[in-house]
């Protein structure tokens, strides 16, 4: 499946915005892009297995809270900085 990070990830992935990654869930997909590049993990989901709060985490285009989401074979992920301000 394709996985898409926003540019404040290029950084830990050499400066690449588009990913190809493999898994039956969302974690299992995350571990794989840790495999390619060590430690991105750590920067989008913390020590208790939860998406970090600055983070929003879309598969197939719905928001999704947690790392056990399903995700299909030709699906795509992306991974975005939230905004915020007022």
């Amino acid at each position: 499946m394709k996985l898409y990070v926003s540019p404040h990830l290029h950084h830990l992935t050499g400066n690449r915005s588009t990913l190809d990654v493999e898994g039956e869930t969302l974690d299992a997909a995350l571990k794989d892009l840790d495999r390619q590049f060590p430690g991105i993990r750590f920067r989008i989901i913390d020590e208790q297995d939860r998406i970090r709060p600055h983070l929003n985490i879309f598969v197939d285009g719905e928001t999704v809270k947690s790392v056990r989401t399903k995700v299909q074979p030709d699906g795509e992920i992306h991974i975005l900085a939230a905004l915020s301000g007022g």
